[in-house]
């Protein structure tokens, strides 16, 4: 196994070790990397909510990408999706000095879901996973800075 598979298979099982609590981000599953938050809310005040709260910020947003509208233009039915990219330019540019195919996954995106229960999820990736990614090991303060407004804005979307 490759130091890389290894890095990503044990961010994968940290991931997975998170305590499934109501208002702690959990691992998604089937996707590595990915954390979600459970929502309080219905997918609309969802959506809404995590606009509101990036703007409250004075984050840059950037757009908002109807993913069931897509499928529908096509033919192809899926459950709610949405994803909504914003992001912080002097913060996510540090990590393109340091990897410019960090770029892949700058700016943010957070993607909220229904489930087939009707559960509504807010997902994103885990920086930690985007540091190790891209081998980013000179922006440790940026990337702890980002995971913590990522949470800040997912937590307030979910109302948790």
């Amino acid at each position: 196994m490759s130091p890389i598979t290894r890095t990503l298979l044990a961010a994968s099982l940290t991931l997975l070790a998170v305590p499934a609590s109501a208002d702690a981000p959990v691992a998604a599953p089937h996707a590595a990397g990915i954390v979600r938050l459970h929502s309080a809310n219905d997918f609309d005040q969802t959506v809404a909510r995590l606009k509101s709260d990036v703007a409250a910020k004075g984050i840059r947003f950037f757009d908002q990408i109807d993913q069931t509208a897509l499928g529908a233009g096509s033919d192809l039915k899926i459950r709610r999706s949405t994803l909504v990219l914003f992001g912080n330019p002097p913060l996510g540019v540090q990590f393109l000095q340091s990897n410019p195919y960090a770029g892949l996954d700058w700016p943010v995106r957070m993607l909220v879901t229904e489930d087939a229960d009707g559960s509504i999820w807010v997902a994103w990736t885990d920086f930690d996973f985007i540091a190790n990614r891209y081998a980013i090991v000179d922006r440790a303060p940026q990337f702890k800075m980002a995971s913590e407004v990522a949470l800040s804005i997912a937590t307030a979307a979910t109302g948790r």
